[in-house]
């Protein structure tokens, strides 16, 4: 409910009115040179200056950058979704908390954003590009079918279903609290029938990594799949609303795959009504999405190797034959359901040998989940800390973006997060690694993507979106987005 009304509130309160909205100029490749602000408070974003690198010394270094090791690119929380799949729960947003996210009204535009997203991440030419979770919203095939048609390149089909939109944001739907674009304020006619269309995407010019993340194995994130969701997802009842007493009353403990196998076991619940059936709309399983990732054509040797591990944990040689510097990749994805991270005890003694064998090289490690808030992850920072060279540890899922400080007995290291392409910002991540007198600076700065086309539709809507957008500070502080950070090295 806070979505939908916070929503309209900010609408009405800047006299969108009936009218399009308009794109502010198209931002700079680097929001070193320009970013996208709203000056005025209004509601409408605008260009604006650039944010300079901040000097940050807290775990000590210092001194002047030199040769650059390596330049990279993070992605994250992209999560393309297939915005008509009866498996969606949309009609739970109203509920908030842990169901807030349920409903974005620029949902059915994921796969345009991503595709703008590649476009900036393109002209900043890494070396490579870190993927760290949550491609996907859902673990659904067709889901994942559209996200890899983007990251490498290709024809990228957004319709599911029967040709045309068969969702919950159809101006029939009588719901208001749910956005329909012909008819609620910022009126958009058309905007949906347009993302359906195919389009091309120019695909990832660089390699790029993945860390799979929990809405890329579990069912919206949180529930594993079942033949019984399956069977509900492909099916052609789709449920527009549910009756709040059909709902748990708390779901702290909950075994999440139970629970919504007992409420479809007597079909479709609540209101709901038919829509054209898909079966690519079925949940991949596991073992399948991490054979896709890792068997698909065209990816990256230290990628191919991981193939067939129950976890997709797996070293990368980064910069120039590899040997300039580490990066280590670890799947932090509870199967058993849950957004909260999980390092394994088998997963802790792979990463203490990786740790040993990158000796004398400085370490990235990438994660979707924060280490620091994942169940075995405080295991996995102790190893951290007492390795020489660590520069930072990189993670998605927060949504948020995020730079704190690790001092240890050794100096110490950075902890990253970065805000995802689902909610505002809807930014990506630069990574410079570069050598300096004392260590190492990692330069990062943020990347906007264009604008161009429906994605520039996306990321206005985003901004009004009372549960994602501005009000929440996803962008984080300046401190947070556009920083040079040092650390010594022995």
């Amino acid at each position: 409910m806070r979505r939908c009304l916070g929503l309209l509130v900010l609408l009405l309160a800047t006299g969108c009115g009936d009218g399009e909205m308009e794109s502010p100029a198209a931002p700079a490749a680097s929001t070193r040179e320009a970013t996208l602000i709203d000056r005025d408070g209004d509601g409408a974003l605008e260009r604006g200056p650039g944010e300079q690198l901040r000097d940050r010394v807290e775990v000590g270094g210092g001194g002047r950058p030199g040769e650059v090791l390596v330049m990279l690119a993070q992605l994250t929380d992209t999560q393309v979704r297939d915005e008509e799949s009866p498996a969606r729960v949309p009609f739970l947003d109203r509920l908030g908390g842990a169901f807030s996210s349920t409903f974005r009204p620029h949902e059915a535009l994921s796969p345009q954003v991503l595709a703008r997203a590649v476009h900036a991440v393109n002209r900043l030419e890494p070396d490579a590009v870190m993927v760290t979770g949550d491609i996907v919203d859902s673990a659904a095939q067709a889901e994942l079918e559209q996200a890899l048609a983007v990251l490498d390149g290709g024809r990228v089909d957004p319709d599911t279903g029967a040709p045309g939109y068969a969702g919950v944001q159809r101006a029939s739907n009588p719901d208001a609290l749910i956005f329909r674009p012909d008819l609620d304020a910022p009126r958009r006619p058309g905007l949906l029938a347009a993302a359906a269309r195919p389009f091309s995407s120019p695909g990832l010019d660089a390699p790029w990594f993945p860390a799979p993340g929990n809405h890329d194995l579990l069912v919206q994130g949180e529930t594993p799949p079942t033949a019984r969701i399956d069977a509900f997802a492909t099916g052609g009842q789709l449920t527009f609303s549910l009756d709040p007493e059909d709902l748990p009353s708390d779901v702290s403990g909950i075994d999440s795959a139970a629970a919504v196998d007992a409420l479809l076991a007597d079909g479709a619940p609540g209101r709901a009504e038919p829509v054209p059936a898909d079966p690519r709309r079925r949940h991949l399983r596991p073992d399948e999405l991490l054979e896709r990732l890792t068997g698909r054509a065209g990816a990256p040797a230290a990628l191919r190797a991981a193939r067939g591990r129950e976890t997709l944990d797996y070293a990368v040689g980064l910069g120039r034959d590899g040997a300039a510097a580490q990066a280590l990749v670890l799947d932090t994805v509870d199967r058993r359901g849950g957004s909260r991270g999980l390092v394994r005890p088998a997963q802790l003694a792979w990463l203490e040998a990786e740790l040993a064998r990158a000796a004398g090289r400085p370490l990235l490690v990438f994660s979707h989940n924060r280490l620091d808030t994942s169940a075995g992850g405080a295991e996995a920072l102790a190893l951290l800390d007492r390795t020489p060279n660590v520069v930072a540890v990189v993670a998605g899922n927060s949504h948020r973006n995020r730079i704190r400080p690790r001092p240890t007995a050794r100096g110490g290291y950075w902890q990253i997060s970065t805000s995802s392409l689902a909610d505002f910002p809807q930014q990506a991540r630069a990574l410079r690694l570069r050598r300096t007198p004392s260590g190492y600076a990692l330069e990062t700065w943020m990347i906007d993507h264009d604008g161009r086309g429906l994605a520039g539709t996306a990321r206005e809507l985003a901004y009004l979106d009372a549960q994602g957008g501005r009000p929440q500070g996803f962008a984080g502080a300046p401190s947070d987005r556009n920083a040079r950070l040092f650390v010594s090295s022995p």
